[in-house]
């Protein structure tokens, strides 16, 4: 499996990101770390081994970007406003950057996003945002709102980047384009919010997989399972 590393200043975040690359040709899946998570987590926990038939056959590459939630939404040490502001910069790094450059290396339109906890809030909430980026949003156990991390703070950049908030009144043609699966186990924490998206999705008709594992819990073995399964949806 070919693997490449990337460092390099970014000047939307004004700081060295890196990335790692898995694979030699294939569509583009651009996986999110989770929470506080680094570039290289979803190779340390194997998520990436889970795919490598895709990524033997050529049929998929995996970009796996640096986050930044410890300066957006985990940063304590600053006002709520300030970190959902961290975020929409985090947003367009994501666009600018990753998203703008494989499309121009491969010469298509739209890319896969996808990621387990809160690396699913992040590709809802990039997916959600930007569906005329995006072709198909892979989300396995994640969590679809941000109120917990904003003590009581609410604006119109935390409302357009709360997917529970904008989501019911997002009327983006390509929403009903994309494919769509919001994974999650039967034991998860995240079940509820789980659900609550996929009735939100229900009421607005977007085609999507809500996929239940029967006694699954909110940890990586289940990630690794549901991974291979929605990469064959590409």
């Amino acid at each position: 499996m070919k693997e490449e590393y990337f460092k390099w200043y970014s000047p939307t975040l004004s700081k060295d990101i890196e990335m790692l690359v898995f694979g030699h040709a294939g569509y583009p899946v651009i996986v999110f770390p989770s929470t506080m998570g680094r570039y290289h987590e979803s190779k340390d926990f194997k998520l990436i081994d889970s795919a490598k038939w895709f990524i033997d056959q050529g049929m998929i590459q995996i970009y796996c970007p640096d986050s930044i939630d410890k300066d957006s939404w985990y940063n304590k040490e600053i006002h709520p406003a300030d970190r959902v502001k961290n975020h929409i910069w985090y947003d367009k790094f994501i666009m600018d950057e990753v998203v703008h450059s494989i499309r121009k290396e491969k010469g298509i339109a739209k890319v896969c996003v996808a990621g387990a906890s809160f690396g699913g809030f992040h590709a809802a909430n990039f997916a959600f945002r930007h569906p005329e980026s995006v072709s198909h949003m892979f989300s396995m156990s994640g969590a679809f709102s941000v109120d917990t991390f904003l003590d009581g703070h609410h604006d119109e950049n935390v409302y357009f980047n709360n997917p529970v908030d904008y989501m019911p009144g997002n009327n983006h043609p390509d929403l009903w384009q994309m494919k769509i699966v919001l994974g999650v186990g039967e034991w998860d924490i995240c079940l509820d919010a789980n659900k609550r998206m996929h009735e939100i999705l229900n009421q607005k008709g977007i085609e999507h997989w809500y996929d239940v594992r029967k006694w699954a819990e909110h940890d990586w073995p289940l990630w690794r399972d549901m991974f291979p399964h929605y990469l064959s949806l590409i």
